[in-house]
C-alpha cells in the first residue's frame, strides 16, 4: 500500500513537472523541469528495485547531460522572444506525438481484458542477486556495439556544443572591433 501510494505521488509530480517543462517559455526553466522529472523517474525506478539505473539516471542525465544543456542554453543565448513566436507553429506535432502516446496507454490498460494477466507481481529474486551484475554482463555482451555507439554520439554532441559556442564567440569579436585586433587589457599591454 505504501508502495502504491509513493508511486502515484512521484507519477503525479512527474507528469505535473513534463506538463511545465513542454509550457514554459524560458529555456533554463525548461531544463530545471526536466530535471525533477529525472528525479522523479529515478525514485519511480527505485520503487521497482532498478537501484543502478536509478542512479544512472540521477548522475549521468542530471549530473553531466543537464549541466551541459544549461551551458550551452546560457553560452548561446538563445533569443526567448523569438522561441515564443514559434511554439504554436509546431504545436500539431506534439498533439499528434500526445495522441499517440495516448492511444498507447489506452491499448496497456486495456490489455487487461484480453486475456493477459497483470494481477501477478514480479517474482521475487534471491538475496545475493545483483541486478547491476546482470545489467553489467547483458551491456558488455550482447549490446556492446550500440553502447559504444551511443558514447561516441554523446562525444561528437559535446563538440558540436564547442564548436557552436567558439564560433558565436569569433563573430561577435569581428563585430565589435572591425578590423582591428581588439583593445589590451592585459598586463602585457605594459600596464
Amino acid at each position: 500500500m505504501l508502495v502504491e501510494g509513493l508511486f502515484y505521488l512521484f507519477a503525479t509530480i512527474l507528469v505535473a513537472s513534463a506538463i511545465g517543462l513542454i509550457v514554459a517559455r524560458n529555456p533554463v526553466y525548461s531544463a530545471l523541469l526536466l530535471v525533477l522529472c529525472f528525479f522523479t523517474s529515478a525514485s519511480i525506478w527505485l520503487l521497482i528495485e532498478a537501484e543502478f539505473l536509478a542512479v544512472v539516471l540521477v548522475l549521468v542525465y542530471v549530473g553531466a547531460v543537464m549541466v551541459l544543456f544549461l551551458f550551452v542554453v546560457m553560452m548561446l543565448d538563445i533569443n526567448v522572444e523569438e522561441m515564443r513566436r514559434g511554439f504554436t507553429r509546431y504545436a500539431w506535432v506534439g498533439w499528434l506525438t500526445a495522441f499517440v502516446v495516448i492511444v498507447q496507454i489506452v491499448g496497456l490498460v486495456a490489455a487487461r481484458r484480453l486475456g493477459v494477466d497483470v494481477t501477478q507481481g514480479m517474482v521475487p529474486l534471491p538475496a545475493d542477486y545483483s541486478n547491476t551484475a546482470h545489467l553489467g554482463r547483458v551491456l558488455y555482451t550482447e549490446y556492446l556495439y550500440p553502447f559504444e555507439l551511443a558514447a561516441i554520439l554523446l562525444l561528437v554532441a559535446i563538440i558540436g556544443a564547442i564548436s557552436l559556442t567558439m564560433r558565436r564567440r569569433r563573430a561577435s569579436r569581428s563585430k565589435m572591433w572591425p578590423g582591428k585586433s581588439p583593445p589590451c587589457v592585459t598586463s602585457a599591454c605594459g600596464w
